[in-house]
């Protein structure tokens, strides 16, 4: 089996995610996983699939062939992280700002740990006064590394981020 991870972006509307599991499902494809969202308005979705060597290219064709959508197709990576590694569920909360991002990715990356998953939002705050940025990430982190060596460095960005564990 051939293992790939779809990208695709386009105007959002009613009926799309049926439309492109049908497709899927058509082509003997098997929908492993999924992140699918929509944004102002547009759909913006990244899923790991499965299919036979023989359907990849009616899958791929069929794929590209949805109307008003950018689909992009890559082969998977099947090499398995190694199980001893650590991941971190982290919720943080702080006050918005530009950045804010770009901050957190950087002491992730700079104690060694990686960004698995992401999602994120800007929500206002009426009681605040400012827009209060929240995340649910989750994080590898590299074998032998202490969790509260990565919390401790991310709440010391600013006095107003919160970092907690969640459990799973």
């Amino acid at each position: 089996m051939k293992q790939l991870v779809i990208t695709i972006l386009g105007q959002d509307r009613p009926g799309l995610v049926e439309n492109i599991s049908s497709v899927v499902l058509e082509n003997h494809g098997n929908w492993l996983s999924s992140n699918l969202s929509h944004l102002l308005g547009h759909f913006a979705g990244i899923i790991q699939l499965e299919v036979a060597e023989e359907h990849f290219q009616p899958l791929q064709n069929a794929l590209n062939a949805l109307p008003k959508l950018d689909v992009r197709i890559e082969a998977g990576n099947t090499e398995v992280e190694p199980s001893a590694r650590e991941q971190l569920n982290l919720v943080i909360t702080g006050n918005d700002r530009p950045g804010i991002v770009q901050e957190l990715a950087s002491v992730i990356r700079h104690k060694g740990a990686n960004i698995t998953h992401l999602n994120s939002r800007q929500q206002s705050a009426p009681n605040w006064g400012v827009p209060i940025f929240s995340a649910v990430a989750t994080v590898t982190l590299p074998g032998g590394m202490d969790k509260d060596e990565v919390i401790y460095a991310l709440e010391a960005i600013t006095s107003d981020l919160i970092v907690d564990v969640e459990e799973p």
